[in-house]
């Protein structure tokens, strides 16, 4: 979520789906892969190698795009997930999640072991989306997400030209202007501001707080002293709650540098495992 009229780049899209098959010889097939595209994604997928899609999908469409969980920080963290998702009998997060029994589908097994992959760490504390973009095809997972990954419906909203956001608290605030003054100083330690991505800056409206990162997630894990990644916490200037992965997120809206959008997605390292 962001606040309303920011002129900023679009926050990157960093996904991870399930693609279902439709073909009557292959119904029921699924498929887990990485995107930075979910739309042109799955037309890769259906155009077959040649145009992009993987060897294991090749041939057997027409493949559908039936959820993504988008909302990594980077597409490092997002292969990492889509490894676990593809192998949790390899991954050490996930030995408490069973194998597939006996008359479970492929479709519903995943579904099972993503359940409780959002709810692992260290995915648990990341400010992921589930998207269902095939709500006739939407299963109750066994286990519900954590309260702060949200359910969604339908196509990603654009990632250009128009702001991603989320409908939240921060539609009505309004930029404070010279955030990124030079010199300014945290909030919490009175120091000088030098981080590279900028400070920290509470989005609600009227509220100047600026902090260091690493002081404001000192701060809200007061209450969590196991953890290392914050969640969600108050702010210490406004006392209104904030969540950790909209205020990084917002960060990095005001200090992210025109990237290319690299395409990780065709030349995926897992497409050329012919295993």
């Amino acid at each position: 979520m962001g606040p309303a009229g920011v002129s900023a780049r679009p926050r990157r899209f960093f996904g991870v789906y399930l693609l279902y098959c439709l073909n009557p010889r292959h119904r029921g097939r699924i498929y887990v892969g990485f995107t930075v595209n979910p739309a042109r994604r799955v037309q890769q997928h259906n155009g077959g190698r040649k145009k992009g899609g993987a060897w294991r999908t090749s041939g057997r469409g027409p493949w559908e795009m039936v959820l993504v969980v988008h909302g990594f920080p980077s597409a490092v963290a997002a292969l990492r997930f889509e490894w676990a998702w593809q192998h949790p009998h390899a991954s050490r997060r996930l030995a408490h999640v069973g194998p597939r029994l006996r008359g479970e589908t492929a479709f519903t097994f995943h579904l099972r072991v993503l359940a409780h992959m959002l709810r692992a760490p260290p995915w648990a504390r990341l400010p992921l989306t589930l998207r269902w973009l095939r709500p006739d095809l939407r299963q109750e997972l066994c286990l519900p997400p954590p309260p702060h990954v949200p359910l969604a419906f339908g196509p990603p909203p654009p990632q250009a030209p128009a702001l991603r956001r989320r409908v939240g608290p921060f539609d009505d605030a309004k930029p404070e202007p010279d955030q990124g003054d030079a010199g300014a100083c945290c909030a919490l330690c009175a120091r000088t501001i030098q981080d590279e991505q900028g400070p920290l800056c509470c989005p609600h409206p009227g509220c100047l707080l600026r902090a260091h990162m690493i002081c404001l997630a000192e701060e809200f894990l007061r209450e969590e002293p196991g953890q290392l990644l914050p969640l969600e916490g108050q702010c210490p200037s406004c006392e209104k709650s904030l969540l950790w992965g909209d205020l990084i997120w917002l960060c990095q809206m005001n200090t992210e540098k025109e990237v290319e959008d690299l395409e990780l997605e065709e030349a995926h390292w897992t497409d050329l495992l012919e295993t």
